[in-house]
């Protein structure tokens, strides 16, 4: 009987922790997909962001978390960014390769080769430079080694004037 009792206990103990972790995190925000049939992911938190246009500081560094699905044997993966602006005006916005490369930042143990069906969550830290304080539609895509795309979404940002210094805007 008190083993029964130890067991219902445990199993109550970790509902609570479950609820309580689930409670802990943040809400998904609201991107949208790329034009055409390009894999989605199946969430992404902007730090600070649920609905876009997501404001976004001169100088400082966006914090995304991208969780994706490998659809294939993957060895390596890379982000690409693109920006629009004006609506009509799209530039490839180059990255740093240390977050470029997408393999060194995945989160929670996670590391390359990627499986097929394999789930995991890429910490992206998005670096803002100096541009002018408008709005601005980022396409962001993950590639492989054959140059496929994993995983493609845009948000609309609003580039401001930064404080001092830089910071980093992360998500808890």
């Amino acid at each position: 009987m008190a083993y029964t009792k130890c067991i219902t206990l445990s199993i109550l103990l970790l509902f609570t922790l479950l609820g309580a972790a689930n409670a802990e995190k943040l809400p998904a925000t609201d991107v949208k997909r790329c034009a055409g049939n390009k894999p989605f992911p199946l969430e992404v938190r902007v730090a600070g962001c649920i609905k876009p246009p997501c404001i976004i500081y001169k100088g400082t560094v966006q914090v995304f978390e991208i969780d994706f699905v490998s659809h294939k044997f993957v060895t390596n993966v890379t982000a690409l960014v693109k920006a629009t602006t004006l609506g009509v005006i799209t530039v490839p916005y180059e990255l740093p390769d240390e977050v470029a490369a997408v393999c060194p930042n995945l989160m929670y143990g996670a590391y390359c080769p990627l499986y097929p069906t394999e789930d995991v969550t890429y910490y992206f830290e998005f670096p803002i430079g100096e541009y002018p304080e408008i709005g601005v539609k980022i396409e962001i895509y993950l590639v492989d080694q054959d140059h496929d795309i994993v995983t493609c979404f845009t948000c609309d940002i609003k580039v401001k004037k930064g404080v001092s210094g830089n910071k980093v805007a992360e998500l808890n």
